[in-house]
């Protein structure tokens, strides 16, 4: 499938949701939440995101995703900004299930999700310095961004739980 070219030296512009919210348990990126999208394939092994330097935790490897739009639910929005940072392709993603981390007044999903066939991600924007599957074993030797680091044990888990073939990377 042909893809449209992107030049990654654009940001996109801010829309409605794209924000701080500040309280009790730190600063987090998304009035109305974020979400990310951990896709795994077969055999490639998960797709991650080396972030740019200029963004939070800048430097570390984590998953395509951001802020969410009002009354956009948590997949949709992964879908969305993975799409939009490493061409995804929406119609190969197949939402496996999600795990939520909230501390009451912002929360970030995971969405877990297969991908049906596998492709060569590409950079959609300035958010990412390189996109790479990365094989399930070589995941915590990278620099990782440190809710993916906290998450990944679990979420490597609950990957395999959903597609044993998973369990083989």
């Amino acid at each position: 499938m042909e893809r449209p070219a992107h030049d990654p030296s654009q940001r996109r512009p801010h829309g409605v949701g794209d924000a701080w919210v500040d309280g009790p348990h730190g600063r987090f990126w998304g009035t109305f939440g974020a979400a990310g999208l951990l896709l795994a394939h077969p055999e490639a092994g998960v797709l991650l995101q080396h972030r740019a330097i200029w963004s939070h935790h800048g430097g570390t490897w984590g998953v395509p995703g951001g802020a969410r739009k009002p009354d956009e639910t948590a997949e949709a929005a992964a879908i969305r900004e993975s799409d939009e940072e490493a061409g995804v392709p929406p119609e190969l993603v197949r939402v496996l299930g999600t795990s939520v981390f909230d501390v009451g007044y912002w929360s970030y999903t995971t969405v877990l999700a297969i991908a049906a066939d596998y492709f060569e991600p590409y950079l959609g924007d300035a958010e990412s310095i390189a996109l790479s599957w990365v094989p399930f074993a070589e995941v915590e030797s990278l620099p990782l961004h440190p809710g993916l680091a906290a998450g990944w044990p679990m979420l490597r888990s609950q990957l395999v739980e959903f597609d044993p073939r998973l369990g083989s990377l």
